[in-house]
């Protein structure tokens, strides 16, 4: 099969911006590729090596890493060893992914993550580039309705678990506790770029936060780039609950500043079942709901762009966007 041929930047985290990667990759030419990894990460094993070690959550970069390989046996091999984790060690090492450990050891043996990250692909020969979104050590801040303060990724992204907890009281912006310095790997491949993709995820835990690293929303807005936003498939408890795509359009808007800024908004047309949809309201999720008449009040020269991007894994209950067909329709927008 014939490669696509543009130069693509990709913003995002978790498993969302795993799925885009991985089928990047296998229509446009991966040297093409640039990959921003969110580094704020502050539970899980990413979190605890952030507080051990003092580097920067290696957890993303991980999945970047493994999203980006080429050969596909290498891969199969790198993705077990990846996300193995010591559950047998009674240790400091007990639930450490080994490839967290190894993203951050080789941050260590080269004095700092972005060199490290450059090793790492050299070693597996990935001819992606994998770019930490900032190299400053932050927390992630949310602020609520209510006035509440919560601070760290961790606790804004497992908040809904607090007993606390009212569903009434929404996130209404988040921000970065201290100045975050751009890195001009990632400001330049937004200069270069063909299109600009926002990958589906956490919202205000994975996504919208790159937009409050310094000099990168007004490197998009001048970029002659094409900006995507993938729609999320569904709701997330505690961070977007009830949302439409016109919320999850005026949230980006009002970080962006520019309500001319997105080109085309990305939404799943492929409706599930309602024993599917039964699963997913269970955990406090519903399907996003497409109110395209105030999306294009919003952004009057947005384009919305309304395929089938998803697949259901039937054994896992999952619903998840679909590899190629999301990377497809993303390559094929002039």
């Amino acid at each position: 099969m014939a490669k696509y041929k543009q130069k693509i930047v990709t913003f995002g985290g978790g498993t969302g911006q795993f799925h885009l990667l991985d089928g990047l990759r296998d229509l446009n030419e991966t040297k093409l590729i640039t990959a921003v990894a969110s580094t704020w990460d502050s539970g899980g094993s990413s979190g605890r090596l952030r507080t051990e070690l003092g580097v920067l959550p290696p957890g993303d970069l991980r999945r970047c890493m493994l999203a980006l390989m080429e050969d596909e046996n290498q891969r199969k091999v790198a993705q077990r060893l990846f996300d193995d984790r010591l559950e047998e060690s009674s240790g400091p090492l007990k639930g450490h992914s080994i490839g967290n450990l190894i993203t951050a050891r080789l941050d260590h043996i080269y004095s700092g993550q972005d060199r490290g990250i450059v090793a790492e692909r050299e070693l597996f020969r990935i001819m992606a580039k994998i770019v930490p979104a900032t190299i400053t050590n932050v927390q992630l801040v949310a602020e609520t309705k209510k006035g509440n303060i919560v601070i760290g990724e961790k606790n804004i992204d497992t908040r809904v678990k607090d007993k606390n907890f009212d569903p009434n009281d929404r996130i209404i912006r988040i921000y970065f506790d201290s100045r975050v310095d751009s890195n001009e790997d990632v400001l330049n491949a937004i200069k270069d770029a063909d299109k600009i993709v926002f990958s589906p995820g956490d919202l205000y835990t994975s996504i919208l936060p790159h937009l409050l690293v310094e000099g990168v929303t007004e490197a998009i807005i001048k970029s002659k780039a094409k900006l995507i936003i993938v729609l999320n498939l569904a709701t997330k408890e505690g961070e977007t609950d009830n949302f439409k795509a016109s919320d999850f359009l005026k949230s980006f808007l009002f970080y962006l500043g520019n309500n001319k800024a997105i080109d085309y908004l990305i939404v799943n047309k492929n409706h599930l079942d309602k024993e599917i949809l039964k699963v997913y309201k269970e955990e406090g999720q519903n399907l996003v709901i497409v109110d395209k008449e105030k999306c294009k009040k919003i952004a009057p020269n947005m384009k919305i762009i309304n395929e089938n991007v998803s697949r259901y894994l039937k054994n896992e209950h999952l619903f998840r966007h679909d590899p190629f067909k999301l990377a497809n329709t993303i390559l094929k927008l002039k």
